[in-house]
This record gives C-alpha cells, sequence and structure tokens, in this order.
C-alpha cells in the first residue's frame, strides 16, 4: 500500500503543468478557449502553493447562459490534483463578463468551503469580450 501510494504521488507530481498564475490576464490567456464556447464552461485551476498549474478542470458545462456548480465538485477535483490553492473561472458566451448575482453567490459559498477544506480560493474570472476579476472588482471578500 505504501509503495502503491508513492508511485501515485510521483505520478501525480509528474503531470504538473507548470504554468504560472498571477494576474487575471495570465488566466485569461491560460484560458483562452473558454472566449469561443458557445456554453458556459466552469473550470477549477489546481495550483500548488507557488501559484503553479497542477491540472485545470471543468467542472460543469452549462447552457448558453448558465451552467449549475456545487462546491462539491469542485473540491472535489481540487482535492484529487492535491491542489494548495485555486481560481475559479467561467465564460459568458454573451461577451459579457458582468458577473451575476448566482456568480457572485456560488464565488462566496466556494470561498468559505475553501475555508474548511484548506484550500484557498485566490480568484473568479469572468471570461467574456474580455476578462473580469471578481476579487480585483471587489465584489467578493477573498481570504
Amino acid at each position: 500500500m505504501v509503495l502503491q501510494l508513492q508511485t501515485e504521488l510521483a505520478v501525480k507530481e509528474a503531470a504538473y503543468d507548470g504554468t504560472l498564475l498571477t494576474t487575471p490576464e495570465h488566466v485569461e490567456a491560460y484560458l483562452s478557449e473558454l472566449k469561443s464556447a458557445a456554453q458556459e464552461c466552469f473550470v477549477v485551476i489546481a495550483l500548488n502553493a507557488k501559484n503553479k498549474v497542477i491540472e485545470k478542470h471543468l467542472v460543469s458545462l452549462g447552457t448558453v447562459s448558465s451552467a449549475l456548480v456545487h462546491p462539491r465538485e469542485v473540491f472535489r477535483a481540487l482535492i484529487q490534483s492535491g491542489a494548495s490553492t485555486t481560481i475559479l473561472a467561467h465564460n459568458h458566451p454573451s461577451g459579457d463578463s458582468t458577473p451575476s448575482s448566482e456568480d457572485i453567490k456560488i464565488t462566496r459559498q466556494l470561498i468559505s468551503a475553501g475555508e474548511i477544506m484548506g484550500i484557498k480560493v485566490l480568484d473568479h474570472i469572468v471570461i467574456g469580450n474580455t476578462a473580469l476579476s471578481l476579487r480585483e472588482s471587489g465584489l467578493c471578500h477573498f481570504q
């Protein structure tokens, strides 16, 4: 069992993407494929303690105007990745990156869940024609 666990950890470590994400612009560029998506896609980026990408996970594929997101699915992906921190992101196919009241509500829930789980939520980026950072806009209080 111990040998198997060590092997799994070595494989997981080798799977690190290694991209450094420190600004909303970095996230927007990293997730550039979301700009052309016809449906809302909610993505979580699993980061190590130095803000380097471990993996990105599509948590929810929604409709043209909404995506159902639950903390359980978000944190399952992050725990399996061994994330220390995370950046949340989703697109608005309309091109308008203004966050909805639901976007703000789920972000607050995920920040609270992250505090309990010990995985810090660094930001939530809404990608439309441009990207909007909920941290920089002051719409949510991040840790």
